[in-house]
């Protein structure tokens, strides 16, 4: 190991023993029983402080068989000096910085590599350092109760006679890859690069349920959207927020793939190994392509959603204005007969208030001409008003 990486790993070993001093220990704890490396348990703190370990599995094979099982890095560093030509394949759930330190100056892992590791929430990639792969996947998983999506990051660092996993969330099951692997010795004979394959396989086919769980969410939407369901803009934007994840997690797929595809020929890859690459890039492709049409089906939904409340806005309000019209109407024929009806009741009124000095009073002609008046006034209104429209 150069003095420049010895420099650097020092520097990230002092770093992790002062966050180990100055850290509050966590409870620790383990991963549930039965599920492996599947664990679902909060990040476990440095061993120095708490003295629990994040090893998972460890294994050292020869010729495709298990032939060690450490139960500490220590001891896998070890049985693997002691054994050469063994490969060792350590899983990691969310490590301390101590263990990764470790890690990198027994397997000389690049510290940049390292730093990526510690820190997390990295993008999907895949780096070259010197002999040492160090690939890093977005797992994803669908949790039906709260019809979510839930990601999770897997590193991975392959070598010479070493595979190293580090998970930092549930997803993917480890243990599985692991007990698929073991019952093919043939297929684990071939390396690091074999348990690599396998790995990307398994993340890969994991999609699928999650690509299966967002369609059945789409069409949920689709139904509340022409049900008329207020909460649906809601859900169309979280599903665009998972779908937009998803294209993040598997769009980098495919120059990695095309890098690994690339080195076949420069390393001497398995053609058995080639083709199982070939057959995970063509699933990661026809998934990439599915999850591109939820993006473009759930920007349709959105934008036929708000065309659907924009004409159900229209229909009420044109609901409204043809009750107020309808309302003005009858307002306008009660306002003319009542109009109407007021003329008589004005000629009656004077002609009702019996003073002495009313010259029609004694006069001969004076009742037919009030009646004559009282008609004249209500045809004329009648007539002006008809005119008009409002009767």
């Amino acid at each position: 190991m150069s003095g420049r990486r010895l420099r650097a790993l020092r520097a990230l070993s002092n770093s992790a023993r002062e966050r180990a001093r100055t850290a509050r220990p966590p409870r620790p704890s383990a991963p549930p029983a039965g599920e492996g490396e599947a664990s679902l348990e909060p990040r476990i703190a440095d061993t120095a402080v708490t003295g629990v370990s994040s090893v998972m599995d460890a294994a050292l094979y020869r010729d495709g068989r298990r032939i060690a099982t450490p139960s500490s890095l220590a001891e896998a560093y070890a049985q693997l000096r002691a054994e050469p030509g063994a490969m060792a394949w350590i899983g990691l759930y969310r490590p301390s910085e101590a263990e990764l330190v470790s890690l990198a100056k027994e397997f000389d892992l690049h510290p940049l590599a390292l730093e990526d590791a510690i820190q997390a929430h990295q993008r999907p990639k895949l780096e070259r350092y010197g002999e040492t792969l160090f690939v890093v996947l977005r797992a994803a998983r669908y949790l039906d109760a709260p019809e979510e999506v839930d990601f999770a990051e897997l590193h991975i660092f392959v070598g010479p006679g070493f595979v190293l996993t580090v998970r930092h969330g549930a997803a993917p099951d480890l243990s599985a890859v692991r007990r698929r692997m073991e019952s093919n010795p043939e297929l684990l004979t071939l390396g690091p690069e074999a348990v690599l394959y396998a790995i990307l396989d398994t993340v890969v086919d994991g999609y699928a349920p999650v690509v299966a769980g967002v369609e059945k969410d789409m069409e949920e939407s689709e139904i509340q959207v022409f049900g008329g369901d207020p909460q649906v803009s809601r859900r169309i934007y979280e599903l665009s927020q998972e779908v937009l994840e998803f294209q993040r997690a598997t769009r980098p797929l495919v120059p990695m793939l095309d890098g690994l595809q690339a080195g076949f020929v420069k390393y001497g890859t398995d053609e058995e190994l080639q083709r199982y690459l070939r057959d995970v890039a063509d699933h990661v492709t026809h998934t990439i392509e599915r999850v591109d049409g939820f993006r473009q089906a759930l920007g349709d939904l959105l934008t036929l959603n708000a065309t659907l409340v924009a004409q159900q806005q229209n229909a009420e309000m044109r609901a409204l204005a043809e009750a107020g019209f309808e309302q003005n109407e009858e307002i306008k024929k009660i306002s003319a007969w009542a109009a109407i009806l007021f003329a008589p009741t004005l000629v009656g009124t004077i002609y009702g208030m019996n003073f002495d000095h009313m010259p029609e009073l004694h006069w001969l002609l004076g009742y037919p001409f009030a009646i004559m008046l009282m008609g004249v006034v209500c045809v004329s209104l009648y007539l002006v008003f008809k005119r008009r429209g409002w009767l």
